[in-house]
């Protein structure tokens, strides 16, 4: 049951950027629809989980709201940029860095000779996955410019991402505890950063199914770390880089050579082995 619960944020966060792209929309849009959705689904979480909210936990969940929405917005305008198929695993290879990179030096996660062993394999695994996801555009002059600013935009999303989560842990808020004032804060953020650009339209209200799919996502990740722990569970979650990517290639036809498509399932493959590593060495 545990396994199957953590196969349920694999699914969703994989598919969530493909399916917000075959939606339609601009990125202002997508985001809106999606914090809307997510905002829905954690209404109705909130009234029978009944979690105690404190002041700590309603301006913390609300911080971090307001990251996870400048992260996803940044990493749905990169789309535009490099693809699906090249956005989410390099995404999720700059995450799992960060994340780690906080772990270490913040919470001393590496505090066994095993586990920075462990630890130092796996980012050269995600940094060889990053590295071969991106390799392909650099022949042509105006791909290789949409690469770089691509890369750029995924940066800054990688550390809203990276805050989400960081400052969540950080003060040690529960997961149940802080779906709400998240939601609140990733509404908030994203109608202030998004309004000027008129997002209010039908493809907002259609993303709203990619804002229920992301809380299905967090409510089955919730659940799975009781049952499995924190090593299975994560390194399950990061498999549905798989689903966006080959879903980029051939659901969205986004036009790659074969050499392209080899390099970019080599770099999935490797980004997915890093992050079930860096699950192993999370105590």
């Amino acid at each position: 049951m545990g396994i199957l619960l953590a196969l349920i944020p694999a699914v969703a966060w994989g598919s969530l950027v493909l399916v917000s792209v075959k939606l339609g929309g601009s990125a202002y849009s997508q985001t809106l629809g999606i914090t809307i959705g997510a905002f829905l689904f954690s209404l109705v979480m909130y009234f029978f989980s009944n979690p105690d909210l404190t002041p700590l936990v309603w301006s913390i969940g609300i911080v971090s709201g307001i990251f996870w929405t400048i992260g996803q917005l940044n990493q749905l305008a990169s789309v535009k940029h490099i693809g699906v198929s090249k956005t989410v695993p390099i995404s999720t290879g700059m995450q799992l860095m960060g994340t780690t990179l906080f772990g270490v030096l913040l919470f001393k996660e590496w505090d066994t000779k095993m586990t920075v062993i462990l630890g130092i394999i796996a980012i050269l695994l995600i940094i060889g996955g990053v590295v071969f996801t991106s390799i392909g555009q650099k022949d042509d002059k105006d791909a290789g410019k949409s690469l770089k600013k691509g890369l750029l935009i995924l940066f800054i999303s990688s550390i809203g991402y990276i805050g989400y989560v960081i400052i969540i842990r950080y003060f040690e808020i529960d997961g149940w505890a802080a779906i709400l004032p998240q939601a609140i804060g990733m509404v908030a953020a994203s109608a202030a950063l998004t309004t000027r650009h008129k997002p209010f339209n039908k493809f907002a209200f259609r993303n709203i199914l990619t804002g229920l799919m992301w809380a299905a996502g967090n409510l089955g990740l919730l659940l799975s770390l009781q049952k499995i722990g924190v090593a299975t569970s994560f390194s399950l979650s990061q498999t549905g880089i798989i689903i966006s990517t080959l879903g980029g290639i051939f659901l969205l036809g986004e036009k790659k050579t074969k050499k392209q498509i080899i390099f970019v399932i080599i770099g999935c493959v490797l980004i997915i082995a890093g992050g079930v590593l860096l699950g192993f060495t999370k105590r």
